[in-house]
């Protein structure tokens, strides 16, 4: 039988209040425990181990991957299992976050008397503030809600939603703290497309060697053509004896001079070249070629070395096939 659809979206959207306000509520209460929470993160010599059963277990996975992903060694270990060996992956140089709404989940109450021994800090995320887990705890993050989004009031919804938010603003207020800049983040997802951008160079995706068109400036037009035509590049380059470059002649240069009428066949590549041209060096991040070639609407760059030799050429077609654009 299908569902009512205006009830469907009273209750989704009464869904969305609930954990809007949840939110809110939570904002209000961020106080001093917050910020002693972040420092004894921050200044951890081990890992952040989180830890949780149940739905705060699956929240505290993502915690976990934030902070990891965001400069903030961490790891999630389940409680069930740290009973039966994994504690041991568990030093006293960690810190524990440790995250359960009620507090008093069997399989976590049940390793807090060991990590008080080892002297682990432990910070507790829970809205049990009276609870076995906050009593143990040396912070309290206080992650309670009026009520649930479920209309059974039972399914964990707006209490994991605070949960995951709290584990947000933690991840955030570290990688400030850090100085987490884009390129570390990039290091950490080489795999995406912020990775690529920002850890791919110029050397990396660049035509190299004999693949780089290049004629010296009393080349004949045919030969500079041939050279052109072969290497597909759709320019090709003009430089001295030493490879410093001189000069760019490209598709666009060709076609301005049939429409001119000019003879070909009587020029050389110091007359039809284009001096002092666009050049980028191959230390460069590929990226910066896109933007380059965007900015003055050219789709090929020539590449040059630290002393300004040519080393290199790249264009859109490289830097598709590498994805940064």
């Amino acid at each position: 039988m299908p569902a009512n659809p205006l009830q469907t979206l009273q209750l989704a959207r009464a869904t969305l209040d609930i954990e809007a306000a949840a939110l809110l509520q939570l904002k209000d209460r961020l106080d001093v425990d917050f910020v002693q929470a972040v420092d004894m993160m921050l200044g951890v010599q081990g890992r952040v181990v989180v830890t949780g059963m149940g739905k705060s277990g699956h929240i505290g996975r993502k915690i976990a991957a934030t902070l990891a992903s965001t400069g903030t060694p961490a790891m999630f270990v389940h409680p069930a299992e740290a009973s039966h060996g994994d504690l041991g992956m568990i030093k006293t140089v960690d810190v524990v976050l440790a995250i359960s709404n009620s507090g008093e989940s069997d399989e976590l109450v049940a390793i807090l008397p060991v990590l008080k021994r080892q002297g682990v800090p432990l910070i507790a995320m829970t809205g049990g503030l009276n609870s076995s887990l906050a009593r143990h705890a040396d912070v309290v993050l206080d992650s309670s809600v009026d009520k649930e989004a479920c209309p059974l009031n039972l399914a964990p919804t707006a209490s994991t939603t605070v949960q995951l938010a709290l584990g947000d603003a933690l991840a955030v207020a570290l990688l400030d703290a850090r100085g987490f800049k884009p390129e570390d983040f990039a290091r950490s997802h080489p795999g995406g497309s912020l990775g690529r951008k920002l850890l791919t160079h110029v050397s990396d995706v660049m035509r190299k060697g004999s693949n780089v068109p290049q004629v010296s400036p009393d080349a004949e037009f045919t030969a500079l053509m041939r050279e052109m035509s072969s290497k597909g590049l759709g320019a090709t380059s003009v430089t001295d004896v030493d490879g410093r470059v001189l000069g760019v002649f490209t598709d666009g240069d060709l076609r301005r001079l049939i429409e001119k009428g000019v003879d070909l066949r009587a020029l050389k590549a110091c007359d039809v070249m284009h001096a002092d041209p666009r050049t980028i060096r191959q230390d460069a991040l590929a990226v910066e070629a896109a933007e380059m070639m965007e900015l003055y609407r050219i789709t090929s760059i020539l590449v040059v070395d630290a002393q300004g030799l040519l080393c290199g050429a790249i264009n859109s077609n490289d830097l598709m096939r590498a994805k940064v654009i």
